[in-house]
């Protein structure tokens, strides 16, 4: 064996342990997008402000009137322009002094922090919760941003829908078994001596804990690639450094195009995520046990939808796998519209559909993203990805929110979330893919 071969085979080595390291922070903070944003919080905090609201059914933050069920997607959606405050000053000091892991920590630990602190989240205090949901999911946004800057760096350009697949796979693994654990304490709640809204706080907060311990795993595998610091601070100079990734952006129009479209049909996608279990307990009557085994179902199927979704991409190519997806959100959005009231069956049939597309087509998202970055400015680009991801997924809420606010309709609030999936896929199937690979100054695979 020749010592290039051995080099080849060490560095080889070296990646695996890398993109394993990377993967458990899929693990970690999974469950707080699960158990937390999909299952839990949304009916918990709606019953809290309900608890809160006048007879006519409003509260009024700051004396402005709300309805009781709009608080939850106002605040989704008032974190997520939190967080597009927050991503390019992380975004910047990453890739200017090349210090990921502990920006990384810093929004892990806080995140996971608020979340922890759901626990007190009770009686009629909606303000308190609505404050740790921010924190929370802004701080979640802000990690991602790092998270993802590594896939480049941990996997060559014919390994990323494999490695990003696996990402996705562990954290709906993570999801999955911790609902389990949350079934059972919710379900039998009385046997272990706690009232029912006792078992949700301790559910809530579970999860913060969760996603401190495991983030342990990547904060020890995963490694800085540090580059000399020049010119003033990188938090100084983080929103000027954004301005200059947008024209530099320009430059790659065919990226921007592919974000443009990521941008407004992952909107669609994390609205239904985040507003999924209001639709269920408050428009169709369901119970919590229900909605938890639904998306258990959800976390189960989008495992295994992940990683086949991944193997059609070798097969068709990733962006003809992520318009096949879009396809099927839409229908399932036109499904849920028409879903009888009191019907589990027929809601659990809806999630089944939701687990087999919701993995894959956000993995594969992630990567094909990733082969559209230039070499060096990766956590730069997807500072710019994660506001499209998360920081710019505020309006999908404030849509949903204000459908309800006019209509006191949640089946008309759901139902105006397929305008973001048809313009999505519109846009997404206008761009070149290989064009914008050769563009970014990156080397095409074979099946793109």
């Amino acid at each position: 064996m020749t010592a290039e071969t051995v080099d080849a085979a060490a560095g080889t080595a070296a990646r695996r342990r890398e993109q394993r390291g990377w993967y458990f922070y899929d693990f970690a903070c999974s469950v707080y997008s699960t158990s937390v944003l999909t299952v839990f919080l949304g009916p918990y905090l709606t019953s809290v402000a309900k608890a809160a609201a006048d007879a006519e059914g409003y509260v009024h933050p700051l004396g402005v009137p709300v309805r009781a069920g709009s608080v939850f997607a106002y605040t989704v959606s008032l974190s997520l322009v939190v967080a597009i405050l927050a991503m390019p000053l992380a975004g910047a000091a990453a890739d200017r002094t090349g210090r990921k892991k502990p920006l990384l920590a810093g929004a892990a630990y806080l995140g996971a922090s608020a979340t922890a602190g759901m626990f007190f989240l009770d009686g009629d205090r909606y303000l308190l919760g609505a404050l740790l949901l921010v924190v929370a999911n802004a701080s979640l946004a802000v990690s991602m941003v790092l998270y993802n800057a590594y896939l480049p760096q941990i996997a060559t350009p014919d390994e990323r829908d494999a490695v990003s697949s696996r990402g996705w796979a562990f954290g709906y693994t993570s999801g999955a078994l911790v609902l389990l654990l949350d079934l059972a304490l919710y379900t039998g709640h009385e046997s272990f001596g706690v009232s029912e809204s006792t078992a949700v706080r301790i559910c809530l907060a579970t999860a913060g804990v969760w996603w401190g311990a495991f983030t342990v795993v990547p904060l020890r595998r995963l490694r800085d690639r540090r580059v000399p610091r020049v010119g003033e601070g990188a938090v100084g100079t983080g929103w000027r450094q954004l301005m200059a990734t947008l024209r530099d952006m320009r430059r790659h129009p065919l990226t921007l195009s592919f974000l443009l479209a990521y941008l407004i049909y992952n909107d669609g996608v994390q609205t239904v995520i985040s507003q999924a279990s209001i639709y269920g307990s408050e428009e169709l009557g369901l119970d919590q046990t229900t909605l938890i085994t639904a998306v258990l179902l959800v976390q189960i199927l989008a495992v295994a939808g992940a990683l086949a979704m991944g193997r059609m991409a070798r097969t068709y190519g990733a962006k003809r796998t992520i318009l096949g997806s879009l396809a099927v959100w839409t229908l399932i959005l036109a499904a849920g519209y028409f879903l009888p009231a009191g019907a589990p069956v027929a809601f659990y049939a809806l999630a089944a559909a939701i687990g087999l597309v919701l993995g894959g087509s956000q993995a594969l998202s992630r990567s094909l993203f990733s082969h559209l970055v230039p070499s060096g400015k990766e956590a730069e680009y997807f500072s710019a990805y994660e506001m499209s991801d998360r920081g710019l997924s505020w309006l999908g809420p404030l849509v949903f929110g204000v459908t309800y606010q006019l209509t006191g309709s949640y089946r008309e609030a759901i139902l105006s979330l397929v305008v973001f999936f048809a313009l999505g896929f519109g846009l997404l199937a206008r761009v070149p893919i290989g064009r914008a690979i050769a563009a970014a100054g990156n080397p095409v695979p074979e099946r793109i």
